[in-house]
């Protein structure tokens, strides 16, 4: 396994190298982000540090994953609800605050990288792994977002059934009163952009559904 470390602290990142190396773990380790499309494609999963020379990692993650979909977890001083949202919105998939232990950074980086075979939702042509937030649709990997693979997974496990919008919005997003239902068609469309051809499915004035045996 071939894990790409990004951090721009020198003592941090040769601390952490060493310490994956030990663990049994291949470890390329940049302190930029300029040099990171050249290695994306070839890494396993990606620590990723927020703030680096180039600026705010998370204004060219999504540029990184759709090279490829990787696990990242995201490494940053900010301790703020926003700023954790904002990094699983960016498309991480998890998010440790500075100062860690490097155990508890193992911990995690073992638990991104379990067989995909594990709690594996398939429906015609798509695959998803919840556990890694992992997707491949019709053999090819694809990236998406925290809130994009949530949706699409609540319409996966139970194909052929209708949705609400206020249904989606609720379990999606995790409270009732959001702003708008706007934000539900949003991320349908954005599904569609990314998985051509996929059959999510417009119920007139109801809500979404994720065709039976044909995805």
């Amino acid at each position: 396994m071939t894990i790409l470390l990004i951090e721009d602290d020198a003592e941090l990142g040769a601390g952490l190298r060493q310490f994956l190396l030990q663990q049994g773990y291949a470890c390329v380790w940049l302190r930029n982000g300029g040099e990171v499309a050249a290695h994306w494609r070839q890494a396993e999963l990606a620590i990723l540090d927020r703030q680096l020379p180039d600026g705010d990692a998370l204004r060219l993650l999504p540029q990184w994953l759709a090279l490829k979909a990787l696990p990242v977890i995201v490494l940053t001083a900010r301790v703020e609800l926003q700023d954790r949202v904002a990094g699983l919105e960016a498309g991480a998939r998890d998010y440790l605050t500075k100062p860690f232990a490097h155990v508890e950074l193992l911990a995690r980086v073992r638990a991104q990288l379990r067989p995909l075979g594990e709690g594996q939702l398939a429906c015609g042509g798509l695959q998803l792994w919840p556990a890694r937030q992992a997707v491949a649709w019709r053999g090819g990997e694809v990236a998406l977002t925290r809130t994009e693979f949530d949706l699409l997974a609540m319409l996966a496990r139970m194909p052929g059934r209708v949705f609400t919008r206020d249904e989606l919005l609720n379990q999606v997003w995790g409270y009732q009163h959001f702003p708008s239902t706007r934000t539900v068609d949003t991320h349908v469309l954005q599904l569609r952009q990314k998985l051509p051809d996929i059959q999510i499915e417009t119920v007139r004035g109801v809500g979404y559904r994720l065709r039976e045996g044909e995805a």
